[in-house]
């Protein structure tokens, strides 16, 4: 075997990339696949329009986490052009796209939401560690997508908006959960109900941004980034992430139970008991 690039794999790799043939329907949601090893890539891929998303969109990304092969560990997410995303497709609002249901039969509607936010929750198994690579205009569901993901790197041109309540809608594409984790109860309300645009340098220092690049060095840090997950050892992975995803809802007495668990099957996978 050749040596190891700085993602890990191997130099002398043969094969190249896989693209989005193996999901039916990608380019009329928007969305490109390319599966690289252990690693995938999704990309937004509907420039002309800022990447502005559909129903096809949402519906598309859970058919990626549907599909997606067992050897990848890491899944980066990214807009193609000058945006990660600018958010819905207001054409959805003129029956353009389908249409939005109008809440008059509320279990269907329940459906037709939980249908789209599947496009979003798979991003937080924890067998795969999900990246979100942002520059430009991250706006409602594409700001609530980088939510999804467990990392952000962002370009210093990034600019975050939660646009759904100016709209007369709310955030229901999972990213309420997160915000407010991550920046707290006051300023999620502010933000939302705002509607004001969030710039890469204050999204870093509230906790929206992990890692803060110029526009140009966004790619290297994105490679420099999976090649560092992809060096720690997989089952150790995916256990670290299910503690630390449920360690805010667990108490002291729970969370280290649920330690000394993971740490056991650790062990057992060690020394092959």
């Amino acid at each position: 075997m050749g040596d190891a690039t700085a993602d890990g794999r191997p130099e002398t790799a043969t094969e190249p990339p896989e693209t989005g043939g193996a999901v039916p329907g990608l380019d009329e949601a928007g969305l490109l696949l390319e599966i690289d090893g252990a690693v995938a890539t999704v990309t937004l891929n509907r420039p002309e329009r800022r990447n502005a998303m559909t129903f096809a969109t949402w519906r598309g990304l859970a058919a990626i986490g549907r599909s997606l092969p067992a050897a990848v560990r890491v899944v980066v997410l990214r807009g193609a052009g000058p945006s990660f995303s600018a958010g819905i497709d207001l054409g959805m609002f003129s029956g353009e796209s389908g249409g939005l249901p109008d809440g008059s039969d509320p279990e269907a509607a329940d459906r037709f939401i939980a249908e789209l936010q599947d496009g979003y929750t798979w991003l937080r198994r924890p067998d795969i560690v999900s990246v979100a690579a942002v520059h430009g205009h991250a706006i409602g569901a594409g700001f609530q997508l980088a939510l999804s993901c467990d990392v952000r790197v962002v370009a210093d041109d990034a600019k975050f908006c939660m646009k759904e309540p100016a709209l007369g809608l709310v955030p229901d594409l999972t990213g309420t959960k997160p915000l407010v984790e991550i920046a707290g109860v006051g300023r999620a309300l502010e933000l939302c109900l705002t509607a004001r645009t969030v710039h890469a340098d204050e999204a870093a220092r509230i906790g929206l941004a992990e890692i803060l690049v110029p526009r140009a060095g966004l790619d290297d840090a994105v490679r420099d980034l999976v090649g560092a997950l992809l060096a720690v050892d997989a089952g150790a992975a995916a256990a670290t992430k299910r503690l630390l995803w449920q360690a805010a809802g667990n108490t002291l007495e729970q969370q280290s139970a649920a330690e000394r668990r993971e740490q056991i099957g650790r062990l057992r996978a060690l020394f092959g008991t």
